[in-house]
């Protein structure tokens, strides 16, 4: 799990890199929580945990309490969750998680990127099954016993635990999430980030020429507005 924990770090970073789009991201984020379970943190857990991520990706305090304020209007609109699954040349198959306020926008614009590069949408559930849907904690490590952790946490669905640095990644399934949550916070453990991930069952290996034209897609649907998060299953480079 070491390189799986280095990687999502570094894809991490390289979202966070832009931070505008990151702050755009978060805001629909915290719109979509503070609709669904209300603005206090304290009996929203879902809020609980983009607020962590936001001050993780260095969203200034001000714009989360403007975000959570304006989350709060009737006049705001609504955003929902909507995710698309679709394959790219090659075959690749590709998961695309967005926020939108208009679905018929959205689905038109993400086809419109497929028929570009020569791929096509595909209809629900035809490629999420080759995904795991898991859920991951970062906690800072105060000389942790890793395997006394991880043995206490068994019960409530860790399915991992990886130590890198200064850091603790704690790996779940998605439906765990909330009582991991819970657990870690009664524990009293600093919970610098938690995230949603889809990771490929198997990875798809491509000659370079191929990754090219895969890669030209992928950055079209990650330039969207909609758009929150991509996931393939193309075997990354060494």
């Amino acid at each position: 799990m070491g390189r799986a924990f280095e990687f999502r770090k570094a894809r991490k970073m390289k979202r966070w890199s832009n931070m505008a789009k990151t702050f755009t991201r978060i805001g629909r984020e915290i719109i979509i929580a503070v609709k669904d379970s209300g603005p206090d943190p304290s009996s929203n857990s879902k809020l609980r945990a983009i607020i962590q991520n936001a001050k993780a990706a260095n969203m200034p305090k001000d714009n989360i309490e403007r975000a959570i304020k304006k989350a709060s209007e009737t006049s705001t609109e609504n955003f929902k969750e909507v995710l698309l699954e679709g394959y790219a040349p090659f075959g690749i198959a590709m998961l695309i998680e967005t926020a939108t306020d208009n679905n018929n926008r959205t689905v038109a614009n993400i086809r419109s990127y497929f028929n570009k590069c020569d791929g096509s949408l595909a209809t629900s559930g035809s490629v999420d099954f080759l995904f795991n849907h898991l859920c991951f904690f970062q906690i800072k490590d105060d000389s942790l016993n890793v395997e006394e952790l991880e043995l206490e946490l068994i019960d409530f669905g860790v399915i991992d635990l990886n130590k890198s640095e200064n850091e603790i990644s704690i790996t779940a399934k998605f439906e765990n999430f909330g009582s991991i949550q819970k657990e870690l916070e009664r524990r009293g453990f600093e919970i610098k980030s938690s995230e949603f991930e889809r990771e490929a069952i198997t990875l798809k290996d491509l000659k370079r020429e191929e990754r090219v034209k895969v890669e030209k897609l992928l950055a079209l649907v990650d330039e969207d507005e909609d758009v929150q998060n991509v996931y393939h299953n193309m075997k990354s480079q060494n």
